[in-house]
């Protein structure tokens, strides 16, 4: 069983394009499940048209107060990193639950245990089935802070699954965040989805260094591609890699992608060729 990451730095590289299209391409021969570990933006069922369904509620923990006990001191609003307590003196604090990440700092400072754990909840896992793969989901709830709460219920649920796959597909969130981090840490192997642009230099090199601080094996894909690459191979240089797949602008890809059928192109062909093993 192989993991395989697939992220980019920035939005719109065509990350889950790659993802839904290698998925569905591994799919034809081998067990696959894809996962869009992007919660806060899940569009992967949409790219290829898969209906979902709810397997499992999200819940994070978040403080809840005795008021017969609570002395009015402030100390808990003082250590909330996130204001999600307003302390009014000689009043009762003010608990605003949609931006608290559950920290826990408030039930360690009051002074008379007036602060104990309640929950909320924060997102939906989803599962489904097309193409010949399973997918798998989840998506934050509109207003909550904390994704990567969601990204590590998906990671648990990955735990009693794996076995029964030849490959695992994950696409991760945009930029380098904690979810970004959360998704590929379970990852064997990234591929690096750019563009070749100034802004998909910046961003690729930034991802580029989080997943060697990771020590994870990548390679780059280079989407879009049409006759010149020499951004992104020069920034490559530095890091010793080279483009290992390039992706071409044409308009079948595109016209596949907003039909919502995954992209048959030979460049994705030679990704999953080049995984199997």
């Amino acid at each position: 069983m192989l993991t395989i990451g697939i992220t980019g730095g920035k939005g719109g590289t065509g990350k889950s394009t790659v993802a839904t299209a290698l998925s569905v391409e591994l799919g034809k021969k081998h067990k696959v499940l894809l996962v869009d570990m992007d919660v806060d933006c899940p569009n992967d069922h949409l790219i290829i048209n898969i209906k979902r369904q709810e397997i499992k509620t999200v819940y994070q923990r978040i403080p809840i107060w005795d008021y017969e006990l609570c002395n009015n001191c402030g100390l808990c609003a003082s250590v909330c990193k996130t204001n999600a307590i307003i302390s009014i003196q000689d009043k009762k604090p003010i608990f605003i639950p949609t931006q608290c990440n559950g920290c826990g700092s408030c039930v360690i400072k009051c002074p008379t245990d007036a602060i104990s754990w309640h929950k909320k909840e924060i997102g939906t896992i989803y599962s489904g089935h097309n193409h010949g793969i399973d997918f798998l989901s989840g998506e934050l709830k509109i207003t909550e802070p904390v994704s990567e709460f969601i990204v590590n219920t998906i990671n648990d649920i990955l735990k009693t699954k794996k076995k029964n796959y030849d490959y695992i597909i994950v696409d991760t969130a945009a930029g380098t965040h904690c979810d970004v981090i959360a998704a590929l840490e379970i990852c064997d192997f990234t591929y690096i989805v750019t563009e070749p642009t100034p802004l998909g230099k910046h961003d690729a090199d930034i991802i580029i260094q989080l997943i060697n601080k990771m020590g994870t094996p990548y390679e780059v894909i280079l989407n879009r591609f049409e006759q010149d690459d020499s951004i992104i191979s020069s920034m490559l240089k530095k890091v010793n890699k080279t483009i290992a797949f390039r992706i071409p602008y044409k308009k079948s890809i595109i016209e596949e992608y907003s039909k919502g059928i995954p992209i048959n192109d030979e460049s994705i062909k030679q990704i999953a060729k080049s995984l199997i093993k």
